[in-house]
Order: C-alpha cells, then sequence, then structure tokens
C-alpha cells in the first residue's frame, strides 16, 4: 500500500536463485524449473515472489525478479556464518579448519557481488514482458573445488573438517542466465579465481574490524 501510495511503478527484488528452486530435476536449472524450497529461506523467498506478482495486478507496480545465485566479495558479513566463501576465507586466514559438510561434492553456482551489482540498474531498464530473471555465474563449483581454489589463491594448503552431510542440503544448483543475458543484456564478468582473490585482499585488510 505504502508504495502504491507514492506511486511506486518499478520493484527490483532480489530472491535467491540457490533455495527457491529445491532439488533440481534438470541443469542448469532456468526460470520455467519447478520451485519447491527444502529450506524456509526460500520459502520466504518465494511467497514475497508471489507477493510482487501480485502487487502488479493490483496496484501496476512492475516487478523484475532476480533469482541471484550463491553471492560472494567484499564486505560479506561472515559472523552470521552465511556464505561458503566468505566463511572459508575467514577460517583459512585465521588458521582454522573448514568445515565441510558432507564429502565436498555438493556444488554452486557462486557469483560476485560486482555481477550483481550490474544486474539491478539492467533490470531497472528493462522495458519487456519477463518478470523472473535467473542471475548466476552459469557454472557450477564443488566445494572441494572451492577449497583448490582457495589455496591457489592463499598459496598455502588450507586444513578442513569433513562433517556427515545434511538431509537438506541440494546436491547441486547451477543456473541458466541465458533469459538475462537475452532481454536485460546483462551476463556475469568476473571469474570465480578473480573474485576469490579480491575477497581475500579485503578480508585480510580488515581482519579484526568486522
Amino acid at each position: 500500500n505504502t508504495m502504491a501510495q507514492q506511486k511506486v511503478v518499478r520493484l527490483v527484488f532480489i530472491s535467491s536463485g540457490g533455495t527457491v528452486y529445491g532439488v533440481p530435476k534438470y541443469l542448469p536449472i532456468d526460470e520455467q524449473h519447478p520451485t519447491d524450497p527444502q529450506v524456509s529461506y526460500g520459502i520466504t523467498k518465494l511467497a514475497i515472489e508471489k507477493y510482487a506478482l501480485l502487487y502488479e495486478g493490483l496496484h501496476g507496480i512492475v516487478p523484475l525478479i532476480l533469482r541471484v545465485a550463491n553471492p560472494y566479495g567484499e564486505r560479506q558479513r561472515i559472523e552470521t556464518a552465511q556464505g561458503a566463501v566468505g566463511v572459508f576465507i575467514s577460517r583459512a586466514l585465521r588458521g582454522e579448519p573448514i568445515e565441510i559438510w558432507g564429502d565436498g561434492s555438493v556444488t554452486r553456482d557462486y557469483l560476485h557481488v560486482s555481477d550483481i551489482a550490474d544486474a539491478i540498474p539492467a533490470a531497472l531498464r528493462y522495458a519487456g514482458r519477463e518478470r523472473v530473471f535467473n542471475i548466476g555465474s552459469g557454472r557450477g563449483t564443488s566445494l572441494n573445488e572451492l577449497l583448490a581454489l582457495l589455496e591457489a589463491t592463499l598459496e598455502a594448503p588450507v586444513a578442513r573438517r569433513y562433517l556427515p552431510g545434511r538431509p537438506f542440503d541440494v546436491r547441486e544448483n547451477v543456473l541458466s542466465c541465458e533469459l538475462a543475458r537475452r532481454e536485460l543484456g546483462w551476463v556475469a564478468n568476473v571469474s570465480l579465481a578473480d573474485g576469490l582473490s579480491r575477497t581475500v585482499v579485503w578480508q585480510r585488510a580488515n581482519m579484526g574490524q568486522q
């Protein structure tokens, strides 16, 4: 109601491409894939998506829903233990072992925060009929591969501790971002190796300040 009163005409909502789809029926996951989230975070994101789409019919507020992959990068909060990349780097820099739930084969689509930032103005400029877009790298990286990249970045081994897998962890999630490329003119530009390097530099410079 407040948005309608203030005559808001466009809304960009950052949803979760990593959780709203649930267990994939095929890969990579496109926007037509069924949504069956396995965790409450994904359920909440999906409910907000539905409300945003409802408000277009009720109030004419155009929603652009960005289902973002697993974000990481500089300034990511690590005290909440959310985001494998941020947590892994933090523990590695402190010489603490990294805990892996399962055998490390769980695969995710990691996306640098600067690429997400570029997707938002692209959505604001969009005048087409699509409403939901996957925003990801389109490439899957397992936890073991992520750790290997981190070791290469740090030029040092990283201690790790493998724990029993968790039943709610989806084994693999990789997004198809062809619709965003075609309709928004957006593609991810930051490689995981480059993004890890930038994030390590930032965390090193800010250790003790978080």
